[in-house]
């Protein structure tokens, strides 16, 4: 492979280390974002997906592209289309990255989307994530920082994933065809509950951190200030599959993907501890 690889959201969590990865690997990047903002070793290029003639541009030169739907977007079908649409047009590879669990029923938009893209004639991979352990530095950062984490996750486990190996399993799947037409659910190496994460991250910051369940009305409540009421919704109906058990599963998709085993919850406490926790 010889083309270049349009990274779609190159400046956001996953997105920015993906661009790393594969600059790394001595790949050709178009590092995709609103503001073409540059990234060491990549070609900056703007692409706003809710500007459709900005998506061709993009995809010149292409071969294979990253794809993710922006957080927060309630309705992901038409913002993406145009996308996959062109993809299309050019025959070119589409990795694209939804979340765990979105496979459990087609209404489901983000699935969707999916299908969209197993619909379209394209090669694809489906790379669905398990939560994310970036969300204690992000989503979660202030409940943190004030030393009690609130969601309404209930005694539910997750295997958490670092985005680091969201990133270098898309990485895989971006410069490999062996895994074509497949969808993988991405997990961390274990299952543990908020309050066992809550442990990790007091071992890991120095301080004590709690966790305390809170109902949807008072989470959608808390967050909708910050995300907006629509999407607090959201994140508060995603919470279910977590009181229910079902994202505690642990797969080996990581490894498959990026060739190494995924990074636990321990370590990316420690490698993201602040420094004046």
């Amino acid at each position: 492979m010889s083309a270049k690889i349009l990274v779609i959201g190159a400046t956001g969590n996953v997105g920015s280390h993906l661009v790393k990865t594969l600059v790394a690997r001595g790949e050709q990047v178009r590092a995709a974002s609103r503001q073409a903002r540059i990234i060491d070793g990549a070609e900056a290029v703007r692409l706003d997906l809710n500007d459709p003639t900005t998506i061709a541009p993009a995809f010149d030169g292409v071969d294979r592209a990253y794809l993710i739907v922006p957080p927060g977007e309630l309705n992901p079908v038409s913002l993406i289309k145009p996308v996959i649409e062109e993809a299309a047009r050019r025959k070119a590879k589409i990795v694209l990255q939804t979340a765990i669990g979105v496979d459990a029923d087609d209404n489901i938009p983000l699935r969707q989307v999916e299908l969209l893209l197993q619909g379209s004639g394209v090669p694809f991979v489906i790379l669905r994530p398990n939560w994310f352990s970036d969300n204690f530095a992000t989503y979660w950062g202030h409940d943190v920082a004030n030393g009690t984490i609130e969601v309404p996750a209930g005694e539910g486990k997750s295997s958490f994933i670092d985005v680091r190996d969201i990133a270098e399993s898309a990485a895989g799947a971006l410069t490999s065809d062996a895994f074509d037409g497949q969808a993988f659910v991405l997990t961390g190496p274990e299952a543990l509950s908020y309050a066992e994460a809550a442990v990790v991250l007091s071992k890991a910051y120095g301080k004590t951190i709690g966790y305390r369940s809170i109902d949807d009305a008072a989470f959608i409540a808390k967050l909708t200030p910050v995300v907006g009421e629509g999407y607090a919704q959201l994140l508060a109906a995603i919470y279910h599959p977590v009181r229910e058990g079902w994202t505690a599963g642990v797969t080996d998709a990581v490894e498959r993907l990026s060739g190494h085993a995924p990074r636990s919850l321990e370590q990316w406490a420690r490698d993201n501890a602040p420094v004046n926790a």
